[in-house]
This record gives structure tokens, C-alpha cells and sequence, in this order.
């Protein structure tokens, strides 16, 4: 049968026919007839048809028109028919590939999709990664660049390689400013948050999954899950001024009430304590990169819950010595102490540690003086914005004082 078509295809290529339309159409019934019967000579006669279409004694424009409803066909075929087909078409054209930069993309995308359907994720970004979006003579629209950039990261996120995911965020970021699809934006949104997760920014990717929440173009189950993201990322943020921020956000955020990690929401905002024994239900809802080891050999959720009790008895007692400390946060009293002085020392925590003595003073933060300085600040602003009124427009500013005078 793969012989017939080979004839079949050859007999088309050297007969005397000049009209394109009759010859494309010729080309047509062909392919039709391949998959119609279909047979175990399937792949060898799409092979052969590949072969002839491409050919360079064939007419560029019957060939790009072939080609591209070639490619509209391979969804009709068995998906390791099309994988092995799609391939061989783009090592048959790669040596006229600017020649077949749209059929080459459609290709490309199509067998990207079969990728993706086997869960072969980094094999589907590959594949896309070989379109040339930037450098082909093709001009692409903005949205299209935009939706491969964006899905080529999800791709590489799949397959947990957040570098790699970044760095096609960061290239439709350039894009998306442009652009006004709507779906495109939410789907830049919320792929970048998952970047920002998987790269271990929690709080910034709170904020992001959070923000996504209140989008009401997405469905309320999308929203849900966006605000469990968030929730989950507060947790596990280090603590802090911003963390304390967003805890409070969530924490008025009624729609929380129905996450089930609500409970250490609350106690994380009320200062309170949290046990080791409280975590277990609410770890088994982190994604496997959430559950990454720190260096000094505790768990990402460890570490936040310990940052966070560690503040909680910054609150509750003026010192405490290292041994006591350790046993109140349920760690070795060295570890307590390394962990103080480092958050003590990145500002996140008001204190000093008497080495000698082994012991921890915390120091409460007063208000008033944090409302003077941000008052005085304020007020030194105003008196800027003044002076360069006064400099750029002194008659304006006699006639107001004039105004005021009479």
C-alpha cells in the first residue's frame, strides 16, 4: 500500500497538470484516501505524503496550503500516529523551515498538546520553545507570543523547574502590558503567583493569589482556590511587618471562614502559640515544593511556625533564657537562639541576647514614637512640595496669600 502512494504522489508531481487548484486538490484526495484507510501502512503513507509536499519541485504556495491542512488533520489521527508524524515533518522542512514558519508552529503546537496529554511536561515546553517568536519572519501577534511564553512557564512549572519558568514569565511580562485579553492577563496573574511560590516568595505570591481572589471573572471555585493559595503562603512566609499585613487582610477576609486552615490563620493573627501537633492536617494540603527542607534541616512550615512563636513570646514575657525557649518552641535551645539572633538582626523582631547570661531580652515596640517620626516625616514632605511651588510660581503664590490676607 505505502508503494501505491508513493506512486500515486510521484505520477502527481511529474504529470503535465499547470493549474494549482487542480493539482492542490488532487493533493487533497490523497490524504484523504491515506487516513480514510488507515491500515498498518498508516505512518509510512503520511511519511510519503510529507516527502512529496515538501519537495522543493512542488509550488511553495501548494505547499504552505497543504501542509497547513495537513496539520488540521493530525487531530484526527491516533496520538502516537501524530507524535511520530508530527516529528518527521519537522525534520523533513527543517531545512526550509523559514519557508514553513506557520506550518511549522502549527506542528509545533500540536504536538505540544500530545505532550502535555501524556504529562510529559518539559518534552511539551521543549517542543514549543522551538518556535521562533522573536526571530522569525513571520510576525506573530502579541497575543499569541504572549499566550506561548505563558504556557511554556506552566509547562516547566508542571515539571517543577521554576528557573526555567521564570524566565518565560519574565519575557511575557514584556507582553502583557500590551495586551487586552482579559484571559491572557489573569492566566500572566496567576502564573507568575505560582512562580513566586515555587521560587519560596511567599508573601509576595500572597499577595498575588490574593489579589486574584476578588477578580470576578473567574469562577467562585477559581477564586476559592486563589484564596487558599494565598492563605497557605501567609503561613508559610517568614515573620514580619509585611506577613502581619497580609495575616490581617485574610484574617478580615470573611470567605476565610470556609478554608479549612482557618484555625491557624487565627492563631497566627492573635499571637498565639501553635503546637507541632496542630500542623499535621494542614501540612498534607502543601504542594510537594512547599515541603522542601530548609538548611538548617527543619521544613519550610517549621520554620514559619517557629519564626512565628517565637514573636508570639516577644509579646508575652520581657526575657526568657535559651533552655526555656527551646522547650517552649519545641526545639533544641542552640537552634532557638540562632533563630533569634537572626531575626533580631533582619529587624523582623525587637530584642538583644545576653550570650553570658543565655538569655533573650525582647524590647516592645512603642507606638507614639513610630506616629511622631512618620508625622514629622510627612510634615517634611509638604514643606518640600511648598518650596517648589514657591520657586516655580512666586506670583501665584502672592496673589493666594493676597487672597487669604484680605
Amino acid at each position: 500500500m505505502a508503494s501505491g502512494v508513493r506512486q500515486q504522489l510521484s505520477l502527481l508531481t511529474g504529470t503535465g497538470i499547470t493549474s494549482q487548484k487542480e493539482r492542490t486538490e488532487k493533493y487533497r484526495a490523497i490524504l484523504k484516501s491515506i487516513i480514510g484507510t488507515g491500515g498498518p501502512d498508516l505512518v509510512e503513507n503520511l511519511k510519503a505524503y510529507v516527502d512529496a509536499v515538501s519537495n522543493e519541485n512542488v509550488s511553495l504556495v501548494i505547499s504552505r496550503q497543504i501542509l497547513s491542512e495537513f496539520c488540521n488533520h493530525l487531530d484526527e489521527l491516533p496520538d502516537t500516529v501524530s507524535k511520530v508524524v508530527a516529528h518527521y515533518s519537522l525534520e523533513k522542512v527543517q531545512p526550509r523551515v523559514v519557508s514553513f514558519e506557520e506550518q511549522v508552529g502549527l506542528i509545533r503546537q500540536k504536538l505540544a498538546m500530545i505532550y502535555e496529554n501524556e504529562q510529559s511536561w518539559r518534552e511539551a515546553a521543549s517542543i514549543l520553545v522551538g518556535i521562533p517568536l522573536e526571530t522569525a519572519q513571520k510576525q506573530y501577534s502579541n497575543d499569541y507570543k504572549l499566550e506561548t511564553y505563558l504556557k511554556v512557564a506552566r509547562l516547566y512549572l508542571e515539571d517543577e523547574d521554576p528557573v526555567q519558568a521564570e524566565a518565560y514569565i519574565n519575557r511575557a511580562s514584556l507582553l502583557q502590558a500590551e495586551s487586552n485579553s482579559e484571559e491572557l492577563q489573569m492566566q500572566y496573574k496567576a502564573c507568575y503567583a505560582r512562580v513566586l511560590d515555587f521560587r519560596r516568595k511567599f508573601i509576595e505570591a500572597a499577595q498575588r493569589y490574593n489579589e486574584l481572589s476578588y477578580k470576578t471573572v473567574l469562577a467562585d471555585s477559581e477564586r476559592m482556590t486563589a484564596l487558599k493559595n494565598a492563605l497557605i503562603c501567609t503561613i508559610l512566609a517568614s515573620a514580619g511587618q509585611q506577613r502581619s499585613r497580609m495575616l490581617a487582610t485574610l484574617f478580615k477576609d470573611e470567605r476565610c471562614q470556609q478554608l479549612p486552615a482557618y484555625g491557624i490563620l487565627e492563631k497566627m493573627y492573635l499571637d498565639r502559640i501553635i503546637r507541632s501537633s496542630e500542623l499535621h492536617d494542614f501540612s498534607d494540603m502543601l504542594q510537594s515544593h512547599q515541603k522542601a527542607i530548609t538548611s538548617d534541616g527543619s521544613t519550610i512550615l517549621d520554620r514559619a511556625v517557629i519564626e512565628h512563636n517565637l514573636l508570639s513570646a516577644s509579646k508575652l514575657y520581657n526575657n526568657i533564657s535559651f533552655d526555656e525557649l527551646g522547650t517552649l518552641l519545641e526545639i533544641p535551645a542552640r537552634k532557638a537562639e540562632k533563630i533569634a539572633s537572626q531575626m533580631i538582626t533582619e529587624g523582623r523582631m525587637n530584642g538583644c541576647i545576653d550570650q553570658i547570661d543565655s538569655i533573650v531580652h525582647f524590647e516592645a515596640q512603642e507606638a507614639l514614637p513610630s506616629w511622631d517620626k512618620q508625622i514629622q516625616s510627612l510634615c517634611f514632605q509638604v514643606n518640600g512640595i511648598l518650596e517648589k511651588i514657591v520657586s516655580a510660581a512666586p506670583l501665584w503664590i502672592a496673589k493666594s496669600d493676597d487672597h487669604q490676607m484680605a
